[in-house]
């Protein structure tokens, strides 16, 4: 059995995106970001797209965060996306 030491890897990959987005950030003078789209107060769900958010500024990401009342239609998302 191989044991993984996940909280190392979590690292070493925050690491990496860290320099790979100052790279791209001098280079082209743009930032990569991540959209999330919450609909509802699912509880868990908040601190999922929170937890997104947090990495999202620790490795230089911009982060655009919409929070949507549960009654959002189908078509009233898609118009969103």
């Amino acid at each position: 059995m191989v044991l993984i030491d996940g909280k190392k890897v979590s690292a070493e990959i925050r690491n990496r995106l860290t320099k790979e987005t100052a790279e791209l950030k001098s280079k082209t003078g743009r930032m990569p970001g991540l959209a999330t789209v919450l609909v509802g107060e699912d509880p868990a769900s908040a601190v999922y797209v929170r937890n997104k958010n947090k990495i999202c500024h620790e490795v230089g990401f911009q982060s655009f965060e919409q929070n949507l009342p549960a009654e959002t239609t189908e078509a009233q998302l898609m118009d969103l996306i």
